[in-house]
């Protein structure tokens, strides 16, 4: 009997051993992200589901930067999630990324919306978009349509400084040069319906009031406000508008990305490739489109109907990162012209 119950224990004991072992190696990955909770919690969710890896998420507003390298090579993040291809571009120059290889990736993306070097990734796409009044005759239009002395007193824009349209304003010195971003900006400004300001869903709500027929905001805005997320009046404001997709006169319709980067000491970097890939599957597409209305960078995926309905999205030709390098001469620029005076 006492054999019996010293085997016992020792099974027991064993058993034990074992599950915590179990416990101590399950895999996990540690997210640091500038991404609201909300938006992509059913997309940790689901991985978590598919693939029994744990994802714990750190909520950064901003300063994902400054957070690793005050860790420096402890630093626990595996990946670094983003809502700006500038941000990325930034993570990279300050040595916080590291170069990965994923067939799955590079299949995926398409090569203008990921690093060259493979340090970070496009997930998803909003487009810099027009919303023009409802009845007005317009189904197509270019960004260099803006500055046409036919809009004077017809447009409404936030901030030319806002990251959005710094962005915009970088493709455009991309595809054109900086001289004729300096002309085209001053040109934007003379069509101004109201001093430069406020926020993109704005522009849709002054449409609706007749201060401006015509305004540049982004694509997913219109399924915020039309979804009833925005609340009944934003609602309003939507129908007013329509959604035109803008392109550049040699090019396509200038976008910005939420994105990610393998962290450059990931402890967990298998788990990190795993996620991204997983990020960019059919599957993970859609809930990134139903969650916030933004175009799937994975052109098998479905876009939400709520902005579908606006036509296929035909992203710039040129290099996403191309129009980030511009960034200071296009905030330099606003600032000469008194865009936002």
């Amino acid at each position: 009997m006492v054999l019996k119950t010293h085997k016992g224990l020792l099974f027991g004991t064993a058993l034990v051993a074992f599950a915590g072992a179990q416990a101590a190696t399950a895999a996990e990955l540690n997210l640091y992200t500038t991404r609201e909770p909300g938006l992509i919690q059913p997309l940790l969710d689901a991985f978590t589901e598919s693939t029994s890896i744990t994802v714990n998420t750190i909520f950064l507003q901003d300063g994902v930067a400054e957070r690793v390298i005050a860790e420096g090579e402890r630093s626990p993040a595996d990946v670094l999630m983003t809502v700006d291809a500038g941000v990325l571009v930034d993570l990279v120059e300050q040595g916080l990324t590291q170069s990965i290889e994923s067939d799955v990736l590079n299949s995926t993306i398409p090569d203008t919306l990921r690093d060259d070097d493979g340090h970070w990734y496009a997930l998803s796409l909003r487009a810099r978009a027009l919303y023009a009044a409802k009845d007005l005759d317009l189904s197509e239009f270019t960004y260099e349509q803006l500055a046409d002395p036919d809009w004077k007193g017809r447009v409404c824009i936030r901030s030319g400084q806002h990251p959005y349209n710094v962005a915009l304003t970088g493709s455009y010195i991309a595809h054109h040069g900086e001289e004729a971003a300096e002309q085209w900006l001053a040109g934007v400004k003379e069509n101004l319906a109201r001093p430069a300001g406020g926020g993109d869903r704005d522009v849709a709500r002054d449409i609706m009031g007749d201060l401006c027929d015509i305004g540049i905001a982004n694509s997913y805005y219109v399924g915020l406000m039309r979804s009833g997320k925005g609340g009944p009046e934003q609602e309003e404001w939507a129908k007013a508008i329509k959604m035109i997709l803008p392109t550049f006169e040699n090019g396509g319709t200038q976008v910005n990305i939420t994105g990610a980067a393998v962290a450059r000491y990931a402890p967990n970097k298998d788990e990190a490739i795993q996620f991204l890939e997983y990020l960019v599957s059919d599957e993970a597409q859609e809930i990134y489109a139903k969650a916030n209305y933004e175009y799937p960078v994975n052109a098998n995926a479905t876009v939400d109907p709520l902005i579908a309905e606006y036509g296929t999205l035909r992203a710039d030709t040129i290099d996403i990162a191309e129009g980030v390098k511009y960034r200071k001469t296009a905030s330099e620029l606003a600032e000469k012209v008194g865009f936002d005076n």
